[in-house]
């Protein structure tokens, strides 16, 4: 799947922004603020029905405007054409289309259009809490994984009703605890075994990217961790339910699954320099590319490069820059401040490349790569 054009109309600070792009390489240089993450948010959008930043729709509307629409044109592996339509008026509810038809539940266009993004808030992915990691596993299954997605969607429901009665001041009745926590253990179950076997398979991957970028310096893992491999979901949340009202929320259950993230035999959050968390979370992502390649509707999944080459040492940068200039990787964006970063990669690029140039929301074509890069 590749993105041939894409039309924005007042998106964040984008007033308007027709650009076509190359089916390889598109290169986004620009001062900091001036909107080359607004670009890529609004790629990342046609993807998953929503922004990579701000979960609140309406705050995506540009200021003093009344409505947002994004149009991307595609074509997939075999030639096909592709159309996804986004827009969003204030106080409405929100239009996805795909080839003009839209869509009943935003969740069925989940997977249609594969995308692996990283940029600096993938820094929370070691530095925050639990629930980053959960969403991590969770965009990455439930792209090519739909009885996932319904799974995790039956869970947080069933949750969020049992979370309810937990927090009322009358007894909840038994009956109608039983059936909540039934659904959340019975969906429970299916998140955990995919969430499980996901992670067997996508180690080897990560493993062997940081390890092509870091030159074999380190050595580093992942560890699922989960309350259903204690044992039997339901018997858990009939044994906690006492102690969850006294606490007001369910305690046990697969909303408090995990990933222990390790350098080494210990935490990357407490071991590892800037340098490493770095190369970590890019080894992350370019495996969830890898991963997602191989599963699913076998499309090509589109790279987001956001500003990634901060924090890193010039080895590292150089792997990085062979890695997504070769033959295994599809359409990329990556932006930059630095100049010279971009040039590095266009000059190992033997095919087809576009470079963008973004000041103050208004994005322009340079048709050379680097007319001066002598």
């Amino acid at each position: 799947m590749w993105l041939k054009r894409i039309s924005i109309l007042n998106y964040k600070n984008l007033e308007q922004v027709e650009l076509a792009f190359s089916h390889k390489m598109n290169c986004i240089i620009g001062k900091n603020g001036m909107g080359k993450t607004n670009l890529m948010d609004a790629v990342y959008y046609l993807s998953f029905c929503k922004s990579s930043t701000n979960p609140i729709d309406s705050q995506n509307i540009r200021h003093e405007q009344d409505f947002f629409v994004i149009q991307g044109f595609y074509e997939t592996d075999d030639g096909e054409p592709e159309e996804v339509y986004c827009g969003l008026k204030r106080r409405q509810k929100k239009q996805f289309k795909r080839n003009k038809k839209e869509y009943t539940r935003l969740s069925d266009h989940i997977g249609l259009i594969p995308l692996v993004m990283v940029s600096p808030a993938d820094s929370l992915l070691i530095a925050g809490g639990s629930e980053e990691r959960r969403r991590f596993m969770d965009v990455v299954i439930s792209q090519f994984d739909r009885e996932y997605l319904d799974a995790l969607i039956r869970y947080n429901k069933a949750l969020a009703q049992r979370n309810t009665l937990i927090k009322s001041e009358a007894e909840p009745e038994d009956a109608l605890m039983e059936v909540w926590e039934e659904m959340m253990a019975s969906a429970g179950e299916t998140v955990y075994r995919k969430r499980l076997a996901f992670i067997e398979e996508f180690i080897p991957i990560f493993q062997s990217y940081y390890s092509y970028i870091s030159q074999d310096r380190e050595q580093v893992s992942l560890t699922y961790q989960s309350h259903v491999a204690e044992g039997d979901l339901l018997a858990l949340l009939r044994e906690s339910r006492q102690r969850d009202r006294i606490m007001g929320y369910s305690l046990k259950g697969v909303h408090k699954d995990d990933l222990l993230m390790l350098l080494g035999d210990f935490p990357i959050k407490r071991e590892g320099s800037q340098g490493q968390n770095k190369t970590y979370l890019i080894a992350l992502k370019l495996a969830q590319f890898e991963f997602l390649k191989r599963t699913g509707s076998r499309t090509t999944p589109l790279v987001l490069l956001d500003d990634i080459f901060d924090k890193l040492d010039a080895s590292r940068v150089e792997q990085i820059v062979k890695l997504v200039a070769g033959d295994n990787f599809g359409q990329i964006f990556i932006t930059d401040t630095n100049r010279d970063h971009l040039d590095k990669i266009l000059r190992k690029i033997e095919g087809d490349y576009k470079l963008f140039e973004v000041d103050n929301g208004e994005v322009s074509e340079r048709k050379e790569a680097d007319d001066e890069a002598e």
